[in-house]
């Protein structure tokens, strides 16, 4: 049975000190680029370091090496204290400094990106005042603003993730739906379950979660609005009810479904009331299906050419297309949130490994080194995948780079699985 968690802030925070993910960085073919983060001048009464964690988003990139602060000649608070000369010496490309000053119930940060080779300011801002409890989400947007303006693409440091975390065994098997920062800081359970949960799907508008659920062996899509905590079933025909993928409006979930017979279809359900319009009609099986941004396409996997591939077909319905002819097997495609890109799980080679293509069809390129490695979904910024991967030990959560060439583990002390990277 699928159980609601009630949020405490105060359980919470003893609960995440014990479960959150750490990243490392286990590889990469990108040099990354030396920067500093100087601690930011604290004013009267303010002790949060908003600094610290800009610097650990950067790093934990792979795409920025920061100088440990105890390397550092100075600490300036304003562009008219840095002496460019020390930064020079120290092969720093550029550096961040600012101040945090209490303002009434809140916390003014103000943050600066200054060239030191260039010597001119980059970057200039007032953010917003916000409580001492939100200034993390200040410095995941802080984060954001320095990495798109270093890399021309934008941050996602100011996201969530959604997956699984799997604990024990047999009788005492538990499954709970966790929600955290992109980094695995600060986890939420959402929901818990002795049965196992899976497929979980963001809402475009990042207020409601997607996801397979069971009850006495029976599945079902289950819709959970997380400011309210209400929990919805949405489908549970006999058989299998799975894979569930938002509509760009958000009105409707594409789902696999097995109305009649053994096969499974692809189906498009109404949210709001339930009613249902089946979308493939093929004797084989179909199921997976994926959205793409413009609304127009759904992309699933058939094994309707013998093995499972992945396909293409117009959302109001028509024929499809097959778009994948690389691997034994292509399965759990994902757009791209730019639409240019689909993912999937590939295999060929006895490996089981992370792809990308172009959506309108072409050569794969093998992102990963497998054995096992699937369900890939999205960062926002279409730059950067998160996907399970399988071990001797179990399964962790990874991300790698859309060019491959940065690899991260997101490692936690239990089973973590079936994520999904929040809009």
């Amino acid at each position: 049975m699928i159980k609601k968690i009630l949020l405490v802030v105060g359980l919470l925070a003893c609960w995440a000190a014990h479960a959150q993910l750490n990243i490392t960085v286990t590889g990469g073919q990108t040099a990354p680029q030396p920067i500093a983060v100087v601690p930011f001048q604290n004013g009267p009464g303010v002790t949060f370091d908003v600094a610290q964690i800009v610097q650990d988003d950067l790093a934990s990139s792979g795409l920025f090496k920061a100088l440990p602060r105890s390397d550092m000649l100075e600490k300036p608070s304003t562009p008219e204290q840095v002496n460019y000369r020390n930064w020079q010496v120290l092969g720093v490309n550029d550096i961040v400094i600012g101040q945090e000053t209490a303002s009434g119930d809140g916390v003014a940060v103000r943050f600066y990106l200054l060239d030191t080779f260039g010597q001119k300011q980059l970057l200039g801002y007032d953010m917003p005042v916000v409580p001492v409890g939100q200034l993390r989400y200040v410095a995941h947007r802080i984060a954001d603003l320095v990495y798109q303006k270093l890399t021309g693409i934008p941050g996602y440091f100011d996201t969530q993730i959604a997956y699984v975390e799997a604990s024990g065994l047999g009788m005492h098997r538990n499954f709970k739906l966790v929600v955290a920062d992109w980094d695995g800081k600060f986890p939420h359970v959402i929901a818990s379950s002795n049965e196992p949960i899976l497929s979980v799907a963001w809402s475009p508008d990042r207020k409601r979660l997607a996801f397979v659920g069971y009850h006495n062996n029976r599945s079902a899509v289950y819709v959970d609005t997380l400011a309210t905590g209400t929990l919805r079933e949405v489908t549970s025909v006999a058989g299998v009810n799975g894979s569930p993928a938002w509509s760009p409006d958000g009105r409707s979930l594409a789902v696999t479904l097995t109305t009649s017979g053994a096969n499974t279809n692809i189906y498009i359900v109404d949210v709001a009331t339930g009613q249902r319009r089946q979308l493939t009609h093929d004797s084989g099986i179909n199921a997976e299906p994926a959205w793409s941004p413009d609304g127009q396409t759904i992309a699933f996997v058939s094994d309707r050419g013998g093995n499972p591939q992945i396909y293409t077909m117009p959302a109001g319905g028509g024929a499809a297309t097959r778009v994948t002819f690389e691997g034994v097997q292509n399965q759990r495609p994902a757009y791209s949130p730019n639409g240019k890109l689909l993912a999937m799980a590939d295999v060929q080679g006895g490996l089981q490994r992370i792809a990308i293509m172009p959506a309108t069809g072409g050569p794969l390129k093998i992102l990963t080194s497998g054995p096992v490695d699937e369900s890939p979904s999205f960062a926002p910024n279409s730059n950067v995948l998160i996907y399970e991967k399988r071990t001797a030990s179990g399964t962790e959560l990874a991300t790698v780079s859309i060019d491959g060439h940065v690899n991260q583990i997101l490692r936690g002390s239990t089973n973590v699985q079936e994520p999904a990277w929040s809009p």
